[in-house]
């Protein structure tokens, strides 16, 4: 088997890889132009690069903080559903298309769960299961509390080996205390 070639050096981050067409910042003029970039997404950064084949990427971005969003508006050509964009408040906006509609889709899926994972401490998870989860506990913490004092009303009886305490023993005399029995 082959090796993909992989061009940046810390490959065991990358969560999705490809070429996708870039729109350039600043329109020609001839209107904006789209540039084919292999793009890799790590768990912290989206690069682009000229080629598959390169080892400096054209350019980089923290993807924290951004935004995915399928965008039809971008073209008006044929290739309109298989846009996307990367949008973040205050800094430069990103646009790319996709070689087709479910390929930009999957791009921003899994831009977003990138992102729900960076923003949170836990894994993410559809609402409905979190609901189940929650329940799931609450019923659970319910059995623990009933089982723990139907343990603690039982547990002379079941440990006979264990000394009972005698009335008074069981309370702690505090400093500065007489006990009752003078």
């Amino acid at each position: 088997l082959e090796e993909i070639p992989r061009p940046i050096q810390d490959s065991g981050n990358i969560l999705k890889q490809g070429y996708l067409e870039k729109r350039s910042r600043e329109p020609s003029f001839f209107g904006s132009e789209w540039h084919k970039r292999w793009c890799v997404l790590t768990q912290r950064n989206f690069l682009y690069y000229a080629s598959e084949k390169s080892k400096q990427p054209k350019g980089s971005f923290p993807i924290e903080r951004y935004q995915a969003r399928l965008d039809p508006q971008l073209r008006k050509d044929s290739r309109k559903k298989c846009c996307f964009q990367l949008l973040c408040p205050g800094k430069r906006s990103y646009e790319f298309t996709a070689p087709s509609p479910a390929e930009a889709q999957d791009w921003v899926e899994q831009i977003r769960f990138l992102l729900r994972d960076l923003s949170s401490l836990t894994i993410p998870c559809d609402e409905d299961e979190e609901e189940e989860e929650e329940e799931e506990e609450e019923e659970l913490s319910k059995d623990r509390d009933s089982s723990d004092s139907m343990n603690n009303s039982q547990s002379s009886a079941l440990n006979p080996e264990e000394p009972e305490l005698e009335g008074d023993d069981i309370y702690e005399v505090m400093p500065g205390e007489l006990p009752d029995s003078q």
